[in-house]
């Protein structure tokens, strides 16, 4: 379609991954690469001079949630995105069609896109099941999604810090590392209460999809062709094609009709595009193979400047990697490959791995401002504890360490982890911006050594090194 360029710049010897060069009309994007979500416009608690400062490349926004607020239509009026963002960088806009998910089933079910998108992995791990929803294993368990919109989203800022820590609301609980050991009975006792399942606020029909809005309890609809104007409003450089997120729980049967929807909102997707904007089209069918390939095959004959793999991808981990086996060989080679809705650290090497040039996930912003802080192997990081330490346990109160003292950004050069601490059991707004600004510069020089690894043919290295595999 011309609207990007992509060209591959090494392939690794053992594996499928690669690094490739993204080109866009406002810049370049070297991949593999985590793209840093902006929900709103904002990546929350930082500023657009935070993303220069950290080299970030590209944001990713919400297009559903922006057409509410502010309204694409003023952010058209002040120039679009980028200048309303004041970042002159490349964006993506999601179509929307997450939230016939993230407001629909995932309610329902109590699931999410990230957390306990995965429903075996949850039931076999009981201490900190209840922890496990969609906010990104947060400790939050309201069951809602990727773009962080629960109850009111304009209220969450304020709650990130309510829970327990030693029988005192000073922080929130999370199942992540769950390090303090008195915690361990509490834990195991809410993870056997089932939370109450919530309304689905989505209508699904061929035509589109009618959403209840959280705020003020209107509907909106959504089809293609309103999809693709608000993206065009919005001035995005990369944009989906409409499409329904299935849940992991959704049948057979349903999820052939969602996949069957979602290709002919891609043939109308094509038709109302910004032809100044590239598109990707999005690879449905859920956990089943026969709906992969055939969704495969149905969005790779479309001339989709890039292919995107969306919806339920299984019940374990193990299915999302067996659903990438079968969709990524039929996959031609000259169209770049984002995996949405997916970042964590073990997730990114095996899905890079498998030849997955871009990603998008809330997981570290969200989990910094709620108390997770990455930390690499050298500082004690694994795939057990998630890469995380928990700066609520009062382990820290004292520790004049940097988050990881490997690490080179702001926040490790001038705090210690006991002032982390401090600030994030006093509640400090401050604590939001400087563990975040950490988690992000994390995952951003986590993407930057796998694109050196692959370069040096050292990537199968780095994974035994970061995974501890044997």
């Amino acid at each position: 379609m011309g609207a990007l360029s992509f060209e591959i710049l090494k392939h690794d010897k053992q594996s499928h991954a690669r690094i490739g060069l993204i080109k866009t009309r406002r810049g370049d994007i070297e991949t593999p690469y985590l793209v840093p979500v902006a929900t709103l416009g904002s990546v929350r608690a930082l500023g657009s001079d935070d993303l220069q400062s950290l080299g970030a490349q590209c944001t990713l926004a919400n297009t559903y949630h922006l057409h509410l607020m502010p309204g694409d239509e003023l952010i058209k009026r002040m120039g679009g995105l980028q200048r309303f963002m004041g970042l002159n960088r490349p964006t993506f806009t999601d179509s929307g069609g997450f939230q016939a998910f993230s407001l629909g089933f995932a309610r329902e079910h109590n699931i999410g896109k990230i957390g306990n998108i995965f429903p075996d992995e949850l039931a076999s791990n009981g201490r900190c099941a209840n922890a496990k929803s969609a906010s990104g294993k947060d400790g939050d368990s309201s069951g809602i999604c990727q773009d962080g919109i629960y109850q009111d989203f304009r209220r969450r800022y304020d709650d990130d810090c309510a829970g327990e820590n030693d029988g005192k609301k000073i922080g929130i609980m999370h199942n992540d590392n769950c390090s303090d050991d008195n915690n361990n009975d509490r834990e195991g006792r809410r993870a056997k209460q089932k939370p109450a399942k919530k309304e689905n606020l989505t209508r699904i029909t061929d035509d589109g999809i009618s959403f209840k809005s959280l705020s003020d309890g209107a509907w909106h609809f959504l089809n293609a062709e309103k999809s693709m104007k608000i993206q065009s409003n919005l001035g995005s450089d990369i944009i989906m094609a409409f499409d329904e997120c299935t849940s992991p729980l959704s049948d057979y049967d349903y999820t052939r009709r969602a996949m069957q929807r979602s290709h002919v909102w891609a043939d109308q997707s094509i038709r109302y595009h910004d032809k100044d904007q590239a598109l990707y089209g999005i690879i449905q069918g859920g956990w089943f193979e026969d709906l992969r390939r055939e969704s495969t095959e149905a969005i790779c004959a479309q001339p989709f400047d890039g292919i995107a793999i969306g919806g339920s991808l299984g019940n374990s981990k193990l299915d999302m990697h067996q659903v990438l086996d079968w969709t990524v060989p039929r996959l031609d080679e000259n169209r770049p490959r984002h995996l949405l809705g997916i970042g964590e650290i073990d997730d990114i090497f095996e899905c890079v791995a498998r030849g997955i040039d871009t990603f998008d996930c809330v997981s570290p912003t969200r989990i910094a401002r709620r108390g997770s802080l990455l930390i690499s192997p050298e500082a004690g990081g694994s795939k057990d504890n998630k890469f995380h330490i928990n700066i609520k346990s009062a382990k820290f109160k004292e520790d004049r360490l940097p988050i990881d003292p490997n690490c080179t950004c702001s926040t490790c050069r001038t705090y210690s982890r006991a002032y982390l601490h401090h600030l994030y059991v006093s509640r400090e707004l401050s604590y939001f911006r400087l563990a975040t600004l950490h988690n992000l510069h994390f995952m951003l020089r986590f993407m930057e050594e796998i694109r050196e690894s692959i370069r040096t043919g050292t990537f199968a290295a780095m994974k035994v090194r970061w995974l501890r595999m044997t």
